[in-house]
């Protein structure tokens, strides 16, 4: 089958060119081949050659898009080549989650109000991609975008390349439009996934900076936010601009403070400057919220402000699950204010009152797991105490103890023989050793000895624990397991610092430190939830995603992109997912004729 020329003259006696599609049949009458004509196209200068074009498109369809190439290109032409190829499974599955969330669109609504395109919600998608697949600083995620990944509407087609200040530019929209933002996160990961979230877990970290300097103090609100520079009243006189601005630096001399700066470190790194964070989380380990504050910012502070912003957003009662550094009297208050209640961890060896009431109370203990066991004490009415006791972790305090009795022991070995400034010295030493320093007594006589008493009292705390809960619904087996489940968002932060490298910030502006703990909070977001529908980690399923690739081929008649055969492992991770696998063919671009310009 080819197409025909033949030429005639018209009435003028110009020759004028047909075209006609034939085919040679073979007739075994005449022992020959004839030509059958299949469709006339009619004079060579007046062809629909749009209509050709889509014909041809059309029966390239049909084939293999290598073949396709092929059979439109020129014989002179040179053959199909392997241009690259790129890493696709883990930014198609977590894709596929950002799209099955309605981020996209929940974004791209929030884009139609400004006058940034839609391109935006894919860099932003790209950049919390590039946190749970190959963290690195701005500079590096742009360069693994455009070189190193392909992302569907941001890294294929023409305008493939992702620049630095591009990223830049949605991290400062991000954090403009983040109040609204994490509203709509929250409520629809809480109704898509069909989450209880009547039972928040809620904790704080910090994470320091590698700068000699904390920032300079600046005016904040109670939200940890900049506030906007007063502007002096035009009209007042001297005498009362002074006194006005006396009271306002009396007034806010508590309020000001640089975002990044000294704080109590849980890093154990108290010589830098640093921010603090914090999380809610879900039972089931999906964090729904984030937080960013100044570095000095107090307990009751994160509190009231956590409180505040859940409850703008018309939740009903919450139960609160925090660690013993929340137990303070006022953070009780604040967590009770609106009826909501919780659960919180209390420090047995803080010597308090209510720690030895509960600890002195007779009980039986309940076997609530295999590792737990609970008992209720009664001490007051408007609150509940429930003992926890791990048999394992018993195990595990008294081993320690041994180690560290036994240490002690050899130091102090001999010291009654040395002289008294001797033993000053040798106690001053193991005074800054935690675990021996913890049960080291010294006689009225300057002698070096182990603490008996200490030893015994502490053997008595071994393996427990103690909780208070103002809820009076909660059955002690509640209490227990939802104070246990705490370890999702210590889980949770250790892979923010860890996997998705929340630090080192490479930022110094205050609005883009915060829009990168946002990127780090969506893409733990996405992994939790990648984690929650296949069991597995998400390292391990980063590796089997990571064998779907996605390769370019160029030819004489243009380009196009091609994925490779998913493995029967991807298959599965897809389908828990509900994800769909992508298309053979992604891209098709037909190369531009000379002389014509690209659209």
């Amino acid at each position: 089958m080819f197409v025909r020329t033949s030429t005639r003259r018209n009435s003028a006696g110009v020759p004028v060119r047909y075209l006609q599609l034939v085919h040679n049949r073979w007739d075994p009458a005449a022992g020959a081949a004839k030509m059958q004509v299949l469709h006339s196209f009619g004079r060579e200068d007046q062809v629909d050659r749009a209509a050709i074009e889509r014909l041809i498109a059309s029966l390239s369809r049909l084939l293999d898009p290598a073949a396709a190439l092929r059979a439109t290109g020129t014989a002179a032409a040179p053959e199909l080549a392997f241009v690259s190829a790129r890493p696709l499974g883990a930014t198609w599955a977590l894709d596929g989650v950002w799209r099955s969330l309605g981020l996209d669109t929940l974004l791209a609504r929030l884009l139609a109000s400004t006058r940034r395109g839609e391109r935006t919600e894919r860099v932003i998608f790209g950049l919390v991609a590039a946190r749970a697949i190959e963290p690195g600083s701005k500079l590096a995620t742009a360069a693994w975008l455009t070189r190193r990944t392909h992302i569907a509407g941001l890294t294929d087609g023409e305008h493939g390349t992702v620049s630095e200040d591009e990223c830049y530019r949605a991290m400062d929209w991000l954090i403009e439009a983040a109040p609204q933002l994490e509203r709509e996160v929250f409520w629809s990961v809480a109704s898509l996934l069909d989450l209880e979230v009547d039972l928040l877990l809620f904790d704080t970290t910090s994470t320091y900076f590698e700068v000699d300097d904390a920032d300079e103090p600046v005016l904040r609100d109670e939200r940890g936010h900049p506030r906007p520079n007063p502007q002096p009243a035009a009209d007042a006189g001297a005498e009362g601009e002074g006194r006005a601005e006396d009271e306002d630096e009396d007034e806010d001399a508590g309020q000001r403070a640089g975002f990044r700066t000294w704080g109590k470190s849980k890093d154990f790194r108290g010589d830098l400057p640093q921010i603090v964070i914090g999380m809610a989380v879900t039972r089931t380990g999906i964090p729904v919220r984030v937080w960013s504050w100044p570095g000095n910012t107090a307990d009751s502070a994160l509190i009231r402000q956590a409180k505040d912003d859940l409850r703008e957003w018309t939740l009903a009662k919450i139960v609160w699950v925090g660690n013993r550094g929340f137990t303070s009297a006022a953070n009780r208050r604040d967590l009770r204010a609106g009826g909501h209640g919780y659960i919180l961890g209390e420090k047995l060896r803080s010597g308090s009152a209510d720690a030895q009431a509960a600890l002195a109370r007779p009980g039986r203990y309940q076997q609530v797991a295999d590792n737990l066991q609970v008992k209720e004490v009664k001490i007051r009415d408007d609150e509940r105490f429930v003992v926890c006791f791990n048999p394992e972790a018993a195990d595990r305090d008294a081993a320690v103890r041994e180690v560290m009795v036994g240490k002690l022991e050899h130091l102090i070995a001999g010291t009654d023989r040395l002289s008294a400034t001797r033993r000053a010295e040798l106690a001053g030493r193991i005074s800054m050793m935690p675990g021996p320093a913890r049960y080291l007594r010294r006689t009225s006589g300057g002698l070096l000895r182990v603490d008996k008493a200490k030893v015994a009292a502490e053997a008595k705390l071994d393996g427990k624990y103690l909780l208070r809960c103002s809820d009076p619904t909660m059955t002690a087996e509640d209490i227990a397991l939802g104070y246990k489940q705490l370890v999702s968002v210590e889980r949770g932060w250790r892979d923010l610092k860890t996997h998705l490298e929340l630090r080192p910030v490479y930022h110094r502006l205050e609005h883009r430190i915060r829009a990168h703990v946002l990127l780090c909070w969506l893409a733990l977001l996405l992994v939790r939830i990648v984690e929650t529908h296949t069991g597995r980690t998400w390292a391990t399923v980063r590796e089997d995603l990571h064998d779907l690739q996605v390769g370019l081929f160029t030819g004489p008649a243009g380009t196009f992109t091609q994925t490779s055969e998913p493995t029967a492992a991807t298959k599965r991770l897809l389908a828990a997912l509900d994800v769909a696998p992508p298309k053979k063919i992604l891209q098709l671009t037909p190369a531009t004729p000379p002389g014509q310009q690209p659209d």
